[in-house]
């Protein structure tokens, strides 16, 4: 048995405590909200996760110290906007023997950092930082559904490790050196799901849903490659897996919020109606600077982009796509 301090208490954070603790781990949830922990402690449930029991000997504080000391490892799930600051506050009880584990999804903005090289920037590089991601809905993990995930680390020994430890009859891990191709994948497919919501939206149906997948993952590769990521990384299960079920999902906040921006709804309106962090909106800026910053052609970046920050009605848009110049794929 193994112990695991998990900081953030939002749907993802939650499903995987549930998941641990049910494998015989044991796990503290952490959440700066008294009203969120109360919640969860007495009711054992989740408000986005409906139908999914917590399971009883998982503990849940606000006390970072008491959530983090002695524990195997620190699970960062906040959203991504948020890892930094969580990370920055807790730093001082985070031990080098501690392996770190972040889920959360995004690039920061101002920096262009993935969230481990954030979680690096914060702790040092001597701190052993391992990012899980794959085609994973909280909302089924929290259920016991069977799915994939993959552990990647620079140091296969860590991923290996970590994939050991939380390998499972639902979960099944793989172990990856690429982190820094997973992260990336794992932020730009939510921009893709958004296209593939607004495309639903619009009314448009599978023809375009399938073309926008499989053109975004060779947005993605081709992003990935120029920063030194590997290929088969954007066509493995934080890639291509996590498009396919982020942009297809009534479960996904990405495609859900794409679907009423391509109703026409304003984009406070489609926050609210949403009630939860839209990663893709967070990675948005950072993925148009790094295009640019790479030259690399992003069309379908760039036409959300456009939808979201210059107000352009996403009908447009995508008579911008299909008048691009044409090419061989």
């Amino acid at each position: 048995m193994k112990t695991f301090a998990i900081l953030g208490a939002g749907t993802w954070g939650t499903a995987l405590a549930n998941m641990l603790e049910n494998m015989g781990h044991h796990v503290c949830v952490w959440s700066p909200i008294q009203e969120e922990v109360e919640q969860l402690k007495e009711t054992r449930r989740h408000k986005h996760l409906p139908g999914a029991e917590i399971n009883t000997y998982i503990e849940f504080s606000t006390d970072e110290e008491y959530t983090i000391k002695d524990k195997d490892y620190v699970l960062i799930a906040t959203p991504s906007i948020y890892v930094r600051q969580t990370v920055a506050n807790v730093k001082h009880l985070i031990k080098k023997e501690q392996i770190i584990i972040t889920v959360a999804k995004g690039i920061e903005k101002d920096t262009m950092f993935t969230m481990s090289e954030v979680i690096h920037d914060e702790l040092g590089q001597d701190f052993k930082v391992v990012c899980l991601s794959g085609p994973t809905h909280a909302e089924e993990v929290a259920k016991g559904l069977p799915t994939l995930i993959v552990a990647a680390c620079e140091d296969i020994d860590i991923a290996n490790q970590v994939r050991n430890e939380i390998n499972n009859n639902v979960l099944r891990v793989y172990s990856n050196t690429d982190i820094k191709g997973a992260e990336i994948a794992g932020a730009l497919k939510n921009i893709m799901a958004l296209a593939c919501g607004m495309s639903e939206g619009m009314g448009y149906g599978d023809n375009a849903k399938a073309a926008l997948i499989t053109r975004g993952c060779t947005e993605m590769t081709r992003l990935g490659e120029v920063m030194g990521c590997k290929k088969e990384t954007f066509f493995g299960l934080t890639g291509i897996g996590d498009i396919v079920v982020t942009a297809t999902s009534n479960f996904s906040r990405n495609h859900n919020a794409g679907v009423l921006l391509g109703q026409g709804k304003s984009l406070n309106v489609t926050l609210k109606e949403i009630g939860m962090v839209v990663e893709g909106l967070n990675a948005l800026e950072a993925a148009k600077e790094l295009a640019d910053r790479y030259h690399v052609e992003m069309p379908i970046v760039n036409a959300v982009y456009e939808v979201i920050y210059n107000r352009i009605n996403p009908k447009d848009a995508v008579v911008a796509l299909f008048n691009r110049k044409l090419g061989v794929e």
